[in-house]
């Protein structure tokens, strides 16, 4: 039997004939599962990565920086493309490049932040996946912050450091330079196309017999725990998401990954109750092996069972996440069909996700000399029940955040202390045995 990126290949091929038609371009196994996401969404709400940089008032050039972002597209394939399906097919078609630089007023009394919750709520999927926008902050609109805001389905950690530096470069050259040459924009495709089929011949070779056996076990008992979304609205003002953040020093290694899971397990445990597995996302992977750095997403999802009625050591969780990653570049959509095979009712929703950045790898924004400061804007829609992030950077960011409508306040900050007394005090590896 054909595997699911096998059957897709196969049906991408029938549609790329080389016939002079628009220009098509192959999803890997991560952008599919965007647009499953996106599907299963009542209201059909894309994934999106945001960064805010605030810089003083009148620092920004909106002409000088659409030229910039125009030309950065240009470039790049997958910041022109937009995601289609043809005949049953998701793939990306080339559209003309121009993002969009989106100055936004604030009403009286209003902050930016506010602003920019509103304009991320309405961001309209059709449109580019790249956009920006300027908003005015502070005491008499003494700063600006100017959000720069993906679709995930176009991005992960090393595009966005890649994003920033040459928005920053293409801004300094100025609204007059010239773009890249029709040879560079054909390099750049040809590149981003092989990227892209090399992803998939690995997620095919990934998807074997051996691996759906392996996930269809892992996954058994999986099923979702968060409630669904309460019918009734928030209250007047109510942000629709909340958050907690802990500060630690940080080691140079960051946190083991696996003292993580068990962190995120004694979260879930509070949330969910004792005596369920339940479905938990992280990102892993990169690039495929030789191909060329270009923008886009091809970081696979990888889905770790939490059991919330054990307390495994750090050791245990351990030895079961490598385990895990000798199989983690099985595509999303072939890990819940392996898992619903293999008799689990999971529909593939996640109930928490957890990742890892460290912000050192990431330049500042630069514009016209002038560095802007990240911020980070509290309240905006959230994906999924709970999510945690832990950012590296001089030091150890612990945050989490959460759906209103599905968690209530009170039992999402004692699952956060739940999770930052696991990261402060490890589960203690097992005692060495005689013999």
């Amino acid at each position: 039997m054909l595997s699911i990126t096998s059957q897709y290949l196969a049906r991408y091929r029938r549609l790329d004939a080389g016939d002079g038609t628009p220009v098509l371009l192959p999803v890997t196994g991560a952008q599919r599962r965007f647009a499953l996401v996106r599907a299963m969404d009542p209201a059909g709400r894309p994934d999106l990565v945001p960064m805010f940089f605030a810089f003083p008032r009148g620092t920004v050039d909106p002409v000088r920086l659409a030229a910039a972002a125009d030309r950065l597209a240009a470039r790049h394939p997958v910041l022109r493309a937009r995601p289609t399906v043809l005949r049953g097919t998701p793939v990306l078609r080339l559209e003309r490049p121009q993002v969009p630089v989106t100055r936004v007023a604030c009403a009286p009394g209003e902050g930016a932040a506010a602003v920019l919750r509103r304009a991320l709520g309405r961001w309209a999927p059709e449109g580019s996946p790249l956009r920006l926008f300027l908003v005015p902050d502070g005491p008499e609109g003494a700063e600006e912050v100017l959000a720069v805001v993906l679709d995930h389905s176009v991005c992960d950690g090393q595009s966005l450091a890649r994003i920033v530096g040459e928005l920053g470069a293409g801004y300094d050259e100025g609204p007059g330079a010239d773009g890249p040459s029709p040879a560079d924009v054909a390099a750049e495709l040809a590149d981003y196309r092989d990227a892209v089929l090399r992803q998939l011949d690995a997620e095919e070779r990934a998807g074997a017999p051996d691996a759906m056996a392996y996930w269809g076990e892992r996954l058994r008992t999986v099923r979702e725990q968060a409630p669904a979304a309460r019918p009734e609205p928030l209250s007047p003002g109510a942000l629709p998401s909340g958050s907690a953040t802990l500060e630690m020093p940080a080691s140079p290694d960051g946190v083991p990954f696996p003292e993580l899971l068990n962190a995120c397990r004694a979260a879930a445990a509070v949330l969910y109750g004792a005596g369920h597995v339940v479905p938990l996302g992280y990102p892993w992977g990169g690039r495929p092996a030789g191909a060329a750095p270009v923008l886009g997403c091809f970081l696979n999802t990888v889905v770790f069972p939490t059991a919330t009625g054990e307390a495994p050591t750090a050791s245990a969780t351990a030895a079961a996440w490598w385990d895990d990653l000798d199989h983690a570049g099985t595509p999303f959509d072939a890990v819940v069909h392996a898992a619903r095979a293999a008799g689990s009712g999971w529909s593939g929703r996640l109930d928490g996700m957890l990742t890892v950045d460290d912000s050192r790898r990431r330049p500042p924004l630069c514009l016209g000399g002038v560095t802007g400061r990240e911020i980070h804007i509290d309240g905006r829609t959230v994906r999924g029940p709970f999510a945690v992030s832990v950012t590296q950077g001089p030091e150890l960011q612990l945050r989490m955040v959460w759906d209103r409508t599905v968690l209530p306040d009170r039992t999402a900050e004692s699952a956060f202390t739940a999770l930052a007394d696991a990261v402060r005090t490890p589960a203690p590896a097992p005692a060495p045995t005689a013999g």
